[in-house]
């Protein structure tokens, strides 16, 4: 197994300290590998070291500028930092050096969602669930973004494809509670706020909602 493989593999096991021994001892013997110091950089990320670990991949991209990677892992620390603009100037250029991934995508999203702009979130996120439909997390927030854009129909479908996927998702039925109350469908309204409570039943915002329906 290569090296950098062989560290992976034990990130992938939580055995930080190994893989981190790994990643150094790459760096060290090739100082000019930028794959080593976006890998070492993710072992800091994981390990909650995050300012060191961006200036592993702030290394990794001086090195290569054109290694995506480099840049989506920086997005995710920023993002974890909230500097949200950060964030986004990080994602937009790995997505510009060819990392048309889902993840991707669904972080883009998750940026402007953290900025208050929903709207501008739902294309993201459309194009993270096209690239990876199994993504329950994608389709709840892709819903609540149609919800928010006052798209109650497209919200309400996201929502049952998430909890199809995720059937114990408590938000996501919550929020399909809210779409039915808004149509007037109470029964369904109430039924999906019982879910959520029966998932789980300190959901104060489903129990609030079972209230006003007077369920």
């Amino acid at each position: 197994m290569e090296t950098n493989q062989l560290g992976i593999k034990y990130m992938q096991e939580g055995k930080w300290e190994e893989a981190a021994k790994i990643f150094m001892e790459e760096i060290e013997k090739d100082p000019g590998n930028a794959v080593s110091y976006v890998n070492f950089g993710n072992v800091l990320s994981a390990l909650g070291d995050l300012d060191r670990a961006i200036t592993f991949y702030k290394k990794a991209m001086e090195i290569d500028s054109e290694m995506a990677a480099a840049y989506y892992s920086a997005g995710t620390v920023y993002f974890e930092q909230e500097e949200l603009e950060s964030a986004k100037a990080m994602f937009e250029e790995a997505l510009a050096k060819g990392l048309e991934s889902s993840d991707n995508y669904f972080m883009l999203g998750m940026v402007h969602i953290g900025m208050e702009k929903p709207v501008l979130a739902i294309p993201f996120l459309q194009r993270a669930v096209e690239l990876n439909g199994e993504d329950a997390e994608a389709l709840f927030q892709l819903g609540l973004c149609l919800a928010q854009g006052q798209y109650l129909d497209e919200a309400t479908e996201k929502f049952l494809s998430c909890i199809e996927l995720d059937p114990e998702h408590a938000d996501a039925y919550y929020n399909l509670g809210v779409a039915y109350g808004f149509k007037e469908q109470e029964e369904k309204a109430l039924e999906m706020f019982n879910k959520a409570l029966e998932i789980q039943p300190d959901h104060q915002l489903a129990l609030m909602g079972k209230q006003i329906i007077g369920g």
